[in-house]
Order: C-alpha cells, then sequence, then structure tokens
C-alpha cells in the first residue's frame, strides 16, 4: 500500500472513514497502482526488501506480505530466494493485481488491525509497507503480527513519523519490556515518494519475535 498526503487516489484513501471504504477506493485504483508508484519513485518495497534479506536467511518461509497491495515487494521476494509467499490484503481489486504476478502461493482478504485467522507461530517473517500510516492501521495492528511470526522470525515494516512520534515508539518498548519482541535495526526518516510533494517522512523498522 502507498504512504503519503495528496490528493487523487491517494486523497480518496487518505480520506476513507472506514475499512470498506478504504478497500473500495484501492479496488478503483489497483489498475493503474503500479504506474503511479513508479512515476512517485515509491521506495518503501525497496527499503523493506533490503531489510528482510539482511535479517531472515534466504529460504525461508512461509513469509506472509501483510498489506501486500498488487505485491510490488512479492515479486522481489521470490527473485531473491524466498520460496513461499502468502499476499493479505483488504481490498480485492489489489489482491487480483497480486495474483496477475504469479508469485505468491496463498492470497487471504483480510484488514490488519483485526484478529487474523491464522495459527500463533504460523510465518518465518511478515513484511507491512506502506500499512503503517494515517487512517489505515495504528500500533494495535503489530500484536497479532508478532503472534503468528515464529520466535527467531523477524517483522519488517513501515512506519509514517506522526504515527511512529504518536505512540507507536511506546507501543514497540512496551513489547520489549514484556519480552515479546525487539527492535532490531531502524532506517532514519526518509521519504517514501520523492515524485510526489507534502509527503510526510516515514521510517523503516525490525522488529525480532522473542515471545
Amino acid at each position: 500500500m502507498a504512504d503519503a498526503k495528496h490528493g487523487g487516489h491517494l486523497g480518496a484513501v487518505y480520506g476513507a472513514v472506514s475499512q470498506l471504504e478504504i478497500a473500495e477506493q484501492y479496488d478503483r485504483w489497483a489498475s493503474t497502482y503500479d504506474a503511479d508508484m513508479s512515476i512517485a519513485g515509491y521506495r518503501h518495497p525497496a527499503v523493506c526488501l533490503a531489510l528482510l534479506a539482511r535479517h531472515l536467511p534466504r529460504g525461508a518461509a512461509p513469509v506472509l506480505d501483510a498489506g501486500a497491495g498488487t505485491g510490488l515487494i512479492g515479486e522481489w521476494m521470490q527473485i531473491l530466494g524466498y520460496p513461499h509467499v502468502e499476499a493479505l490484503d483488504i481490498s480485492e481489486g489489489m489482491l487480483a493485481g497480486a495474483r496477475a504476478k504469479g508469485v505468491y502461493k496463498a492470497f487471504h482478504k483480510l484488514a490488519l488491525g483485526t484478529d487474523l485467522p491464522f495459527d500463533t507461530n504460523s510465518y518465518a517473517g511478515v513484511t507491512a509497507t506502506g500499512v503503517f500510516t494515517t487512517g489505515h492501521v495504528g500500533a494495535e495492528g503489530i500484536d497479532e503480527l508478532i503472534r503468528v511470526c515464529r520466535p527467531g522470525g523477524v517483522i519488517v515494516l513501515t512506519v509514517k513519523e506522526t504515527l511512529w512520534s504518536g505512540g507507536f515508539a511506546d507501543h514497540v518498548s512496551g513489547l520489549q519490556e514484556a519480552g515479546k519482541a525487539t527492535l532490531v535495526e531502524q532506517t532514519g526518516p526518509y521519504v517514501s515518494m520523492p515524485g510526489e510533494k507534502g509527503t510526510v517522512p516515514s521510517r523503516a523498522i525490525v522488529i525480532g519475535i522473542i515471545r
């Protein structure tokens, strides 16, 4: 998914007031999403892929691409040697784009921030690019991702700076104090879409699962 504050499709998804409306807006955007993100210079997938490759061994499986959108990062994960990647997204239109890429082993039309229908310790790793942002998913969405990720695994995600300073960092600190997870690595703030004006900076973080 994307991460910005603009008009057009971006403005529509960030102005949505319910999960149903978010899904509908992404459905409308799906056919041009890849081209639009390419023009915007969308960085989140590349940043998260680099962090995943640094912290999750090649061949680890399965991996959950949470908020997969049209599967931008999924294509690259296959190239780098992650053999079983599953896509989760709230939008059927976005998942259709991901299906067309032919790289995912399973598809889940689900919303993050709610209970997920997966067993505890189901995944070796999780990615969530452009998901933790305005109007989408807050810090509460991390807890279920931690539950479904195995001890020793990692969650690689991006988070908008306004959310990071608005309680997200505190939530991660609480998880560390509880012995459930550790903050393995984080980038400095960066602009996710250099081709767009007014983009709020984000950062990427790597959470290691202890539990």
